[in-house]
């Protein structure tokens, strides 16, 4: 049985990029950006008015001049035309290019204009007030955007605005997703007293198009080694298959039999970790990756977060991931010497972590609004109020 930091060793190193390519920006949400992104240009590209105002050169102002002849109004997106001679100024909308020369705005709420000139009411200025310096914010050839990176709003708004029409990033894996069991139903078909709703297969569903992953096989296959190997070897095809259920050690969890008859070579079964345990993961002969997760709600989500999302992001060439560390609101003991996670949420007025009651793994509502999955580890018994812990963002 492999340690959790063993098993995640092993991931990355099976893990290998899925290649990349061009996407059009209005497609890139959630995507992973490929290459590094530079500046087309200095960002502003030119002096540019933080505020609606008078601008004109500081060193008229220096000389004592406090009553300026307006000689033009520039507008954002507009050339001026005219030169400014000693005592001049232009009148300015945010956004406008400042001519060359003008170092200073005065703001239209403190001036008083009268016919073609105007005044102020401040008696101190700086050099270069309300003006947004050429490349402050960016210089032409620097890079902008690391890679790897999820293409979130934010970003998309600054690939925008760099000229990137055409994004480049990872491609998407084929994936399948299998959800096993005799005793699973679908949610929309009727239901006995003694079967359950397939919520496994929804949640995976959810949980991989956060990463703009849509299966392209997914189904349900009772527990029947035939059926199995059947839709397993369809299933197989992809770049990543996840199983759900038939992994541990009763009489009918056929999935590590199967696994062997299909000749996936298994890089690890049975984590010391709790809930998830019995998760299986295997590689196929052509270089794809399975994963099988224990079918309780709450260990299907621990292990896809903390294995299946561990590989993408390797395979996505991100050099580490993030994992994030809050207070405990309150102590928590294990009897365990495995590696225990489990729900949390952040608690709204303090920033500290609150665990969430539940009844065990296979409790439908474990995880119902919880911010995250948070570690307790191998090594420590108890994790004592305040202290810090470790936790995946949900």
């Amino acid at each position: 049985m492999e340690t959790f930091d063993s098993a995640k060793r092993l991931l990355h190193e099976a893990a290998s990029s899925f290649g990349c390519e061009e996407v059009e920006l209005h497609e890139a949400d959630n995507r992973i950006l490929a290459v590094d992104i530079v500046a087309d240009r200095d960002y502003p590209p030119f002096n540019r008015a933080a505020m609606d105002g008078y601008a004109f050169r500081f060193k008229d102002w220096k000389r004592g001049m406090r009553i300026y002849e307006i000689v033009e109004v520039i507008y954002a997106g507009a050339q001026h035309k005219q030169e400014l001679k000693k005592g001049q100024c232009y009148k300015i909308m945010t956004g406008a290019a400042c001519p060359d020369g003008t170092n200073v705005i005065i703001k239209s709420e403190d001036a008083i204009e009268e016919s073609d000139t105007v005044s102020f009411t401040v008696d101190r200025l700086a050099e270069f007030q309300h003006i947004a310096r050429r490349g402050e914010d960016v210089k032409q050839y620097e890079i902008v955007v690391h890679a790897p990176q999820k293409c979130n709003s934010q970003l998309i708004s600054v690939l925008a605005a760099l000229g990137v029409s055409r994004v480049p990033v990872y491609i998407l894996p084929t994936v399948s997703v299998v959800t096993t069991g005799s005793e699973v139903v679908q949610p929309n078909l009727p239901i006995s007293h003694f079967q359950i709703r397939n919520s496994n297969q929804f949640l995976l569903r959810s949980l991989l198009k956060k990463w703009s992953i849509i299966p392209k096989f997914c189904t349900h296959v009772v527990d029947d080694m035939l059926s199995l190997q059947a839709v397993l070897m369809e299933a197989l095809k992809n770049k990543i298959t996840i199983i759900n259920g038939g992994v541990s050690a009763g009489d009918a969890d056929y999935i590590p039999m199967v696994m062997k008859r299909l000749g996936v070579e298994v890089l690890f079964h049975k984590v010391s970790i709790k809930p998830g345990k019995p998760i299986l993961v295997g590689q196929t002969t052509s270089g794809g990756i399975i994963f099988a997760l224990p079918g309780n709600p709450l260990s299907c989500l621990v292990t896809f977060t903390v294995f299946v999302e561990e590989y993408l992001y390797r395979s996505f060439q991100y050099k580490e991931r993030v994992i994030y560390k809050l207070p405990m609101l309150e102590s928590r003991s294990k009897k365990s010497n495995l590696t225990e996670f489990f729900p949390v949420k952040i608690h709204p007025s303090d920033g500290r972590l609150c665990m969430l009651t539940y009844n065990g793994s296979g409790d439908i509502t474990a995880v119902l609004g919880a911010d995250g999955i948070a570690i307790h580890p191998h090594d420590i018994t108890e994790i004592v109020q305040q202290s810090c812990i470790y936790f995946y963002r949900l």
